[in-house]
């Protein structure tokens, strides 16, 4: 694999990395990425998203020249496309990156070359990437009518925060449309994933993701929904899921202020969305965790009732601790509706780990990013959406005076 060139078609959290760790490995790797900034500030070595301990690999992999940035597709052995996968207003998947992504590759396709599918998908993403291939290049097809182009599926089964480190340890799975792309995907994989690689067909692997989302996504709402009962009879919630915990086959996730990510928060979808009948459970659990931004935004609206300006300090945006990353958000979408349902209040959102508000935030006239010391002494009321380390170390003194919402259960 080390005379392999790879070219990884998206920079983003899972893109790059990749890209790096591949690089770090001795592999000739090409990023390609339509954004110009994120292309000048990797070939800088500069990581344009918060991920620990990736920028010093990087930088050594585009120091020693085994890694490249560029906005033109580039002919390769491989292509790894790990572009964006979100869903239409009616939950469907958005194939458009992946569409634009392979259209993009088709013309530097001469046969023999393997594309692997990152980005997660619903079910027959890979085979609809075969047949977009081919209609377009029926040429590669050899004269037994047998695709020269090979395509596998390996979704990445990554955490945020972890991700050089999981990249490495964590199992793989790894499906082909034929044994052979599966092979050939495995021993790309090898060079530097230290977990077991396991094979299978394109279809199970693309499933294999979802199922591993869903079922977090299912006992999350559970969570949630017990927060609601709870709530309700006056139980601290918390405490509840701690005792119940204590039963040896028992795993209980926590509650929140909803779901977030792209991959939890979306991938339940695809689900639904190819076997809609018989996904009740998922389904159900995506609608139990959807509605929870506006439940906790009700408890803000009625903590600061009878308050003619109400001063309200929301307490991350990112949709887990200590990153960077705002996709799905559900902290984003409770300041939304806090900001609709309350115009004359001032919202101080306080996210430390980006320099500006997100798009959806930044056009609402009473929303604007503060930091902790400006936000939360005399606010009115302080939510925690986000259990940051910097707010579980903060000196809790200034929330005197305030009423809390503790979305996350870190105050208690």
């Amino acid at each position: 694999m080390k005379n392999t060139t790879v070219a990884v078609v998206g920079l983003g959290y899972i893109g790059l990395p990749t890209a790096a760790v591949l690089a770090s490995r001795g592999v000739r790797v090409i990023g390609v990425d339509v954004n110009e900034r994120v292309v000048a500030a990797v070939n800088e070595g500069v990581v344009p998203f918060v991920e620990p301990d990736l920028e010093l690999v990087l930088f050594g992999a585009v120091s020693d020249g085994r890694l490249t940035a560029q906005t033109a597709m580039p002919h390769a052995d491989v292509y790894v496309i790990a572009v964006p996968t979100p869903f239409l207003p009616d939950k469907s998947a958005d194939l458009s990156y992946i569409d634009a992504a392979v259209d993009a590759i088709v013309p530097q396709l001469v046969g023999g070359e393997l594309l692997i599918l990152e980005s997660t998908s619903p079910p027959r993403t890979t085979e609809h990437i075969a047949i977009r291939v081919r209609a377009a290049r029926p040429d590669l097809d050899g004269a037994d009518g047998r695709p020269s182009v090979l395509y596998a599926h390996c979704p990445e089964r990554v955490l945020p925060g972890k991700i050089m480190t999981e990249l490495v340890t964590n199992d793989r799975i790894i499906g082909g449309l034929t044994p052979e792309a599966a092979t050939r995907a495995r021993d790309l994989y090898a060079v530097f994933c230290k977990g077991e690689l396991l094979l299978t067909d394109a279809t199970t692997a693309e499933m294999s993701k979802l199922v591993e989302n869903s079922f977090r996504d299912v006992n999350i709402a559970f969570a949630n929904e017990l927060s609601l009962i709870c709530d309700r009879l006056g139980i601290d919630v918390w405490e509840l899921i701690d005792l119940a915990n204590h039963h040896p086959r028992v795993n209980i996730l926590q509650p929140g202020p909803g779901v977030g990510g792209h991959c939890i928060a979306v991938d339940p979808w695809f689900i639904v969305a190819a076997a809609p009948e018989e996904a009740r459970i998922i389904r159900a659990a995506r609608e139990v965790n959807d509605a929870k931004p506006g439940y906790v935004a009700d408890k803000v609206v009625a903590a600061v009732e009878g308050i003619a300006e109400p001063r309200i300090a929301a307490l991350g945006l990112a949709f887990k601790p200590d990153i960077d990353d705002l996709r799905e958000s559900p902290a984003i979408e409770v300041v939304e509706l806090l900001a609709e349902r309350l115009p004359h209040a001032r919202i101080e959102a306080v996210e430390p780990h980006v320099r500006e508000l997100p798009r959806e935030l930044a056009a609402l006239p009473n929303v604007a990013l503060r930091t902790w010391e400006e936000a939360v002494p005399g606010a009115d009321a302080v939510v925690l959406l986000v259990d940051h380390g910097q707010f579980i170390e903060q000196d809790r003194s200034a929330l005197a005076g305030a009423k809390v919402i503790d979305t996350r259960g870190a105050w208690r």
